[in-house]
């Protein structure tokens, strides 16, 4: 056995002796710790992602479980789906002409709304299409590609709870998912109105609508689109209605690591050609306008003239050009 020399560790190699233990043995973060105590970054950060997926013959790819119908797992666990994923493949293909390997190895990495940011930021995952809002808070963290859905925040209730708009929430119980815009607005909401609701924050969006059905919650605050997909999958989908005044208008965007314009440019460029094609409008129906595993129940989610704006001028921006600004 080798005798091991400890030296103090800097302030900067204690942090990445700290982000590397919170990943799992298969994870790899972009920063190393070398003998001395100095960091130094790995390719995911030094030479770019392109670099960093032709050396290993492999894209990570983030994806959801749980938010129907942008990314989530139903039949199989193995296979993630739904509209974000499908253009999240459009992606994969469009890495796959660039770097001219047709056999590159796609792997998926499981991702919450609490580990998302981080796990694309230390080199986990390569990018995720999910339902991961685009806003200058995350721009600081990460770079986003143009956006490919527009919603806006809502409250899903039952038909018979009384609860109409945001005002009804008080005096209630209110559960949204952990590490959500939805949550930290919905706080915000509550002590500028100085209202007596009491806020659940639940893991994801399937254990929010768990809540709001087995009577722990009053209501779910969430995007209307993901209100719709937990509806759609209750036992009884007309128990539930989703109510009140828009209170804020959000864009979703794949997410990717800052500072790395080629690989940027490949994710965007993928969008606007299954836009500019009129593709994404056979993707849209497919999922929105069609029964989708696992209950196959229609969400009858007609396209807002928000996202056909989107569409039709696709940018990068916190900001929608349409609609209330968050």
């Amino acid at each position: 056995m080798n005798t091991l020399s400890f030296k103090p560790l800097t302030l900067a190699a204690f942090m990445a002796l700290g982000l590397v233990g919170c990943n799992n043995s298969s994870q790899t973060s972009t920063d190393e710790v070398a003998a001395d105590g100095t960091v130094t970054e790995t390719s995911a950060n030094a030479n770019g992602t392109l670099q960093k997926i032709k050396d290993s013959g492999t894209i990570v790819v983030g994806y959801r479980d749980s938010s129907i119908p942008f990314s989530y797992i139903a039949d199989d666990p193995n296979q993630p789906m739904g509209y974000a994923h499908d253009l999240e493949m459009k992606v994969v293909e469009a890495v796959k002409q660039k770097l001219n390997m047709p056999d590159l190895n796609v792997r998926y990495n499981l991702i919450t709304s609490q580990t998302r940011i981080p796990l694309v930021q230390n080199g986990t995952v390569d990018f995720e299409c999910g339902s991961t809002t685009n806003n200058e808070e995350r721009q600081k963290q990460v770079a986003f590609s143009n956006g490919f859905f527009e919603i806006g925040t809502r409250l899903l209730t039952a038909t018979d709870s009384g609860i109409k708009d945001f005002p009804d929430l008080a005096g209630e119980t209110l559960v949204t998912t952990a590490g959500t815009t939805s949550e930290r607005y919905i706080r915000q909401y509550i002590d500028e109105n100085q209202m007596d609701t009491n806020v659940i924050s639940a893991k994801d969006h399937g254990e929010a609508f768990l809540m709001l059905e087995n009577g722990r919650a009053d209501a779910f605050m969430m995007d209307d689109v993901l209100l719709a997909g937990e509806k759609a999958k209750a036992s009884n989908p007309d128990e539930w209605v989703i109510v009140g005044e828009p209170q804020s208008f959000e864009i979703y965007g794949c997410m990717m690591r800052k500072d790395d314009p080629e690989f940027k440019a490949v994710v965007d460029e993928a969008l606007v050609n299954v836009f500019s094609s009129g593709e994404i409008n056979s993707i849209y129906d497919k999922w929105f306008s069609n029964p989708i595993p696992p209950k196959n129940v229609n969400l009858n989610f007609e396209m807002s003239d928000n996202l056909k704006a989107l569409i039709a001028n696709p940018h990068d921006s916190a900001q929608p050009k349409t609609g209330v600004a968050q």
